[in-house]
Formats: structure tokens, C-alpha cells, sequence
């Protein structure tokens, strides 16, 4: 009876001994206990990888794919802050929908930097995604940039141009100064505390109190209350788009066409003219270009790139294309001269002054709404068309940007 049974007993021991190993984590995080890696990067770090989360059918699924801080369970004030963002499910989804082609388009710019996806919502903690217009040394733009980071973040700040409101040289430069936040404190947690509260008083603080345990998710430290209200927003707004029918929303899809892509501008060109050959509406352009607050893109004053959606994209080369020296259409050296003369708002005639952006008043309008809409201050605009007071009326012609 013993000599059949060994084979049975070693085979058992071989079993127990394989349950006794530590298990390969579902997730791919190494186990209780392991020591984990110096820098926690976020999935879109190597090529292939990389190359796979771009293959992904929507902005959804790589931002998910991506994420590297804590899901919903981490604190009870996460869970709180995102049914206060979607208790009304139906705006929520129109506001998603309306700020989606530049949150794609920060998503992207993310992932080019390594930065996790929580941080391509970060303008939905910060303004909502609105270029919000300066006014003196507050907080400006998208991504809420005051005049003195802007300079050390080398953005140019600018009566003409200002880059804190440039949705492309913005976005790049905050991805890089998020990227430099991690690698100095190895903590992406840390790297939003040093984006809301500044990097060398966090420094200062964790050089008296030490860096924080990985948990809890929102770290113990001494910040102020809005630094720590930041993080916790930012974990929010994240843990609706990992589980959003745990809060009763559809997150909203966007068609290839409303992509956003830049366009470069070789030289000078009024908004008007571009919003013309694009065959899109001014004030959407503007909005999506307010960096140039004068209405002009000129790379001499910075910028130089339009931004806009796909569908209009090609149709602005085609026109700026057409209107190059030496093209067809263009009116340089005598090569294919154009039958009407260079008129005021034409970018190649330099010796004439261009028009500033005009906006003709409806029923119902007030100045503060069309600075709003222009991104300009309610004094410009009253300087720029020689207005004592608020009155306006229907059908009167306002210069929205400042003549050049």
C-alpha cells in the first residue's frame, strides 16, 4: 500500500510548496513588501508601449491606461468632490463635451512628456478648461499661470501676446514643469502639491516634517488647506472618467474631424483674415487662440501657430499656402498678382496698418460679456473705441483687439 501512494505524496508536496510563493499580482504592481522602483511612471513611458496607448479607440481608455495615482477608494473627500462634480449628470456631459477637443488635445501633449493622464485633467481643477484673460498679477489662462511662473517658466506675458493663454506653448511648458516636479520629488502626489503651492516651499517643508508614506493617497503634511483640496479635486475629476457610470454620466466621444492640430504661421496674420480663409467662425478661433489678445499672430511677439480643429486645418494652409511669396496667388515680385489690391487686413502688404477684430453688438449685449467672449478686459475694450461708459446698442461696430 505505500509504494503507490509516494508518487501522490510527492505530487502534493509539490503543490503545497508552489501555494507558499508569492503570486503574481493581477495589476502588475510588485507585491506587499517588495521594494518598489525609484520612479513610478506612468504606461506611456517606453515606445512600444507608448505606441499602443496612441492605437487606443478613445481618449478615454489611454487616459485610463495611464493613470498613476490612487482610484476612487483613496480618501472619503475624493468620492464626495466627484458626485459634486457630476450631481448634475446632464451638465456635466455638456461641459465634457464642450472642453473635450482641448482636453484631448493636453492628453496627447501628456503623453509625449510622460506624465500621467490625471494631470490632462488638471484644467478642469484649475478653470474648467477656460482661458480665463489676465488681470494684473492674478492667476491666468487654462492653466492658471500668474505673471511671475510664467516667466520662470519661460512663456512670454504680453499686452500683444500672451502665452499663459496659448493653448499650445502652455500646455507644453506646464508638461515639462510637472515632469521636472516628479523627477525632483519622486511623487506625483507631490507634483501637484508643488504645482498649486510652489516648488521650494514644498521643498522646505519636507526638508523639516520628511516625505510622505505612499499612503495615505492624499499625504499628511502641512499644506495649506487649498493645496491639499487641489490634489484631492484632481483624484475627483479622475475617478469619474475610471468609473463614470458609478455616477450615472456618459463620457462624451469626439469625432477625428474636431481634433485639434496646430497650424504654423510664417508671418503676420490677423484673426479676421485666418478665420476667413479657414471658413470658421472668429470667435471660435479666437477663443482657441487668445494668446493673442490683439487679435494678430505674429512669431516676432511670440507664438506663430494657430490652433484648430482638423476640418478647418487644411482649408487655413491651403489659403496661407495660396497667399505665400511666389504662389499662384500671391502678389509677390509680380508672380500671378491678384486682380483686387492688398487691402487692410491682408498680412502680406506690410506698409498698410492691419484692422483690429471687429464685433458688431447684438440686442442684449454688455461689455463685460463681450470682453468675456474676446478674452480682453472690459478698459481695453473701452480704449480701443474711445468709450467714456458701459452704454452700448444694437448694431454698433466694436473693435475687439487692440490696432496695430
Amino acid at each position: 500500500m505505500k509504494q503507490p501512494l509516494r508518487p501522490l505524496s510527492i505530487a502534493l508536496s509539490l503543490l503545497l510548496a508552489a501555494c507558499a510563493t508569492t503570486p503574481v499580482p493581477r495589476n502588475g504592481q510588485p507585491p506587499a513588501g517588495a521594494e518598489a522602483p525609484a520612479t513610478r511612471a506612468p504606461a506611456v513611458t517606453n515606445a512600444p508601449e507608448q505606441a499602443a496607448v496612441s492605437a487606443a479607440p478613445d481618449v478615454w481608455a489611454r487616459l485610463r491606461d495611464s493613470f498613476a495615482l490612487p482610484a476612487c477608494a483613496a480618501d472619503p473627500a475624493v468620492e464626495a468632490w466627484a458626485k459634486r462634480y457630476t450631481r448634475s449628470p446632464r451638465r456635466f456631459e455638456s461641459q465634457m463635451r464642450a472642453v473635450l477637443p482641448r482636453l484631448v488635445y493636453v492628453e496627447e501633449s501628456a503623453a509625449r512628456h510622460g506624465v500621467p493622464g490625471e494631470f490632462a485633467l488638471l484644467p478642469w481643477v484649475e478653470s474648467h478648461f477656460t482661458p480665463v484673460p489676465p488681470r494684473g498679477n492674478r492667476p491666468a489662462g487654462m492653466w492658471q499661470i500668474v505673471p511671475s511662473t510664467a516667466r520662470r517658466m519661460k512663456l512670454q506675458v504680453g499686452r500683444a501676446y500672451d502665452g499663459r493663454l496659448d493653448l499650445t506653448v502652455s500646455t507644453d511648458a506646464v508638461m515639462t514643469l510637472l515632469r521636472h516636479y516628479h523627477d525632483w520629488f519622486q511623487d506625483w502626489r507631490l507634483a501637484d502639491y508643488a504645482y498649486n503651492g510652489g516648488r521650494f516651499g514644498l521643498d522646505r517643508l519636507l526638508a523639516r516634517v520628511g516625505a510622505p508614506p505612499p499612503e495615505p493617497a492624499v499625504p499628511e503634511l502641512p499644506v495649506r488647506a487649498g493645496t491639499r483640496q487641489h490634489l484631492v479635486k484632481l483624484l475627483a475629476i479622475a475617478c469619474v472618467v475610471r468609473e463614470p457610470e458609478r455616477f450615472g454620466v456618459t463620457l462624451p466621444t469626439l469625432d477625428d474631424e474636431q481634433h485639434l492640430v496646430a497650424v504654423a504661421v510664417g508671418r503676420r496674420l490677423t484673426l479676421a483674415k485666418a478665420a476667413r480663409q479657414a471658413g470658421m467662425p472668429l470667435a471660435t478661433l479666437a477663443n482657441l487662440n487668445a494668446g493673442y489678445r490683439n487679435g494678430v499672430v505674429d512669431a516676432s511677439k511670440g507664438g506663430g501657430q494657430l490652433l484648430l480643429p482638423r476640418r478647418y486645418a487644411e482649408q487655413l494652409r491651403a489659403g496661407l499656402l495660396a497667399q505665400a511669396p511666389g504662389s499662384r496667388d500671391g502678389d509677390a515680385a509680380g508672380v500671378g498678382a491678384r486682380s483686387d489690391p492688398p487691402g487692410p487686413n491682408d498680412a502680406d502688404a506690410p506698409a498698410t496698418r492691419a484692422d483690429p477684430p471687429t464685433y458688431v453688438v447684438r440686442a442684449g449685449d454688455t461689455l463685460s460679456r463681450i470682453a468675456r467672449r474676446y478674452h480682453v478686459r472690459v478698459a481695453e475694450l473701452k480704449q480701443w473705441n474711445h468709450l467714456r461708459g458701459d452704454a452700448i446698442h444694437a448694431g454698433q461696430k466694436l473693435a475687439v483687439g487692440a490696432p496695430d
